[in-house]
């Protein structure tokens, strides 16, 4: 039984059933069986099918925004901005797909050479709960244009979000089955991944979550994606606009609640501008309204579950007890739901849980780093390797620090954010491949090589 509970108030909002062993292998086998027909059309063709559906997203945006809220907390505000980018994810692959995949001509000793670009089959996504439709859309929309079928197994957390999604495709007047929803619980993925019908896995997730994927897809030798868990660094120097950067390292930290794997976790500081720059980051942390989702006034909602909102406050107990300084929130709430303050640790050393640790919430960890070098150091002192942002007047020295940052992506004097346009994806304990961009949709083709004498 997927079990969905309001966040605010932890009270249950519904139950829908669990496919079944038989159901599930029933539901693969409706997405394997359109993978010819899918694969068989046009760019064109398929471009016009995702157009549909981003049509559709927008024409029930309200409706999505809302189950998220009351699934998992997010913004109402957030929720409407997220379903704009899933569209708008749809329709770049639309309007790309067909660049991004066309054959490259390479020199050999054959008349003609070349390598294209023709689709696996039928591709598993298991989904994380914390950006529902946006995360499902930066799974389906490459996978689809590439000319594959798609098996969503969306979070248990989310089950109403998921079939809204699915019915989004039906509304759409999608061919059947391009995209199948897999209402199951957790424990029945192995038997997805086994199934050999699916050709290849994309994963977002926890790390612990994502090794036992990636172990599962290796031993029936499957492609996989993995984008896992981060504790990016925000670097800020002496020289950058601090104001600037203190605007854009709160917004990073508090979007979803904090509940982002590329959020800014760890804000490194330049020591000679460490405690003005806290000064900045508490006036701003400290206007921010915490409360209902559904209310357009609201800038952070509940975490999404109760496991969840006490692991962060044991995350913030431990590092306060190693000796940081806690100058906002770190209080659980007595109220109903799961709520947590926005809270501002500062002093946070290597040795500290939140700085060792994925904060998953709205907890800002501040670090002091003698210079630049330091700070380098201190950034890549983690298993993660998602995300990173560097803020500097110097530009030299920028690229020269993104260089050597140890993450998939950095922003220079920016956010960190995912773009349909760019690749995105982490090294280390934050997975492997990319999403997104020219090279998140080759992931799920196969780069044949044609020789003609």
């Amino acid at each position: 039984m997927l079990t969905a509970t309001d966040p605010c108030t932890g009270k249950k909002l519904g139950d829908i059933p669990s496919l079944k062993r038989s159901e599930l292998f029933d539901r693969i086998g409706e997405a394997y069986s359109a993978a010819p027909a899918w694969r068989a059309m046009s760019f064109e063709y398929r471009a016009q099918v995702l157009k549909a559906v981003a049509k559709q997203l927008r024409a029930e945006k309200q409706r999505l925004a809302e189950l998220m809220a009351t699934e998992m907390g997010k913004p109402i505000k957030e929720g409407l901005a997220e379903v704009e980018k899933a569209a708008f994810c749809a329709e770049h692959y639309a309007d790309n797909a067909e660049g991004y995949l066309a054959r490259e001509e390479l020199d050999s000793d054959a008349s003609l050479s070349y390598v294209c670009y023709p689709p696996l089959g039928t591709v598993l996504g298991i989904l994380p709960w914390n950006a529902p439709v946006w995360l499902a859309f930066r799974f389906l929309a490459p996978a689809l244009m590439a000319g594959n079928t798609c098996v969503m197994k969306h979070d248990p957390n989310v089950p109403y979000t998921a079939a809204a999604i699915a019915d989004a495709f039906v509304k759409a007047g999608v061919p059947d089955n391009i995209m199948v929803n897999l209402p199951v619980e957790t424990s029945m993925v192995e038997m997805a991944i086994e199934d050999q019908r699916i050709a290849a896995v994309s994963f977002t997730g926890s790390s612990g979550a994502g090794s036992k994927v990636a172990a599962k897809a290796g031993s029936v030798i499957k492609p996989c994606v993995l984008e896992l868990g981060g504790s990016d660094p925000c670097i800020v120097l002496a020289d950058a606009d601090l104001e600037r950067a203190a605007d854009i390292a709160v917004l990073s930290r508090i979007i979803n609640a904090g509940q982002s794997c590329i959020a800014a976790k760890r804000i490194i500081v330049e020591a000679s501008i460490y405690d003005s720059f806290i000064a900045k980051l508490k006036r701003r942390l400290a206007k921010l309204q915490l409360g209902d989702p559904l209310s357009e006034e609201t800038d952070i909602g509940p975490i999404a579950r109760k496991d969840l909102q006490l692991n962060l406050h044991r995350q913030v107990q431990d590092t306060v007890a190693a000796g940081a300084k806690c100058l906002l929130g770190g209080d659980l709430p007595e109220q109903e739901g799961f709520f947590y303050p926005v809270t501002l640790l500062t002093d946070v050393t290597p040795n500290m849980t939140a700085f060792r640790e994925e904060t998953f919430g709205p907890v800002m960890a501040v670090i002091k780093a003698n210079d630049a070098e330091h700070a380098l150091e201190l950034a890549n002192d983690t298993e993660y390797g998602l995300g990173a942002a560097v803020w500097t007047d110097n530009a030299g020295l920028a690229e020269r620090m993104a260089m050597q940052l140890e993450a998939g992506q950095v922003a220079i004097n920016g956010i960190v954010k995912t773009d349909p346009r760019l690749p995105s994806g982490g090294i280390k304990a934050s997975g492997f491949g990319r999403e997104l961009g020219p090279h998140g949709i080759r992931e799920f083709v196969n780069a044949k090589q044609i020789w003609i004498k």
